[in-house]
């Protein structure tokens, strides 16, 4: 899959989660970086910020294979 795909694919899936999923995969983030945030601090976040934490993180796990 290329880069743009990637990204397409990955934006797209995320867009369509819910706050519990979105916290549920940020906290068990598998990457070659620990996400480490507290619950307080995911919960007094918006969704969008949530979303865009979680594709940040898988763009940026991505760029490094």
């Amino acid at each position: 899959m290329t880069t743009k795909q990637y990204f397409e694919h990955t934006a797209t899936s995320i867009a369509v989660l819910e706050r519990p999923e979105l916290k549920k995969r940020i906290k068990n983030f598998k990457g070659r970086f620990k996400l480490d945030f507290t619950d307080d601090y995911l919960d007094s976040l918006t969704v969008d910020r949530l979303r865009h934490v979680l594709l940040a993180a898988m763009i940026n796990a991505r760029s490094h294979y």
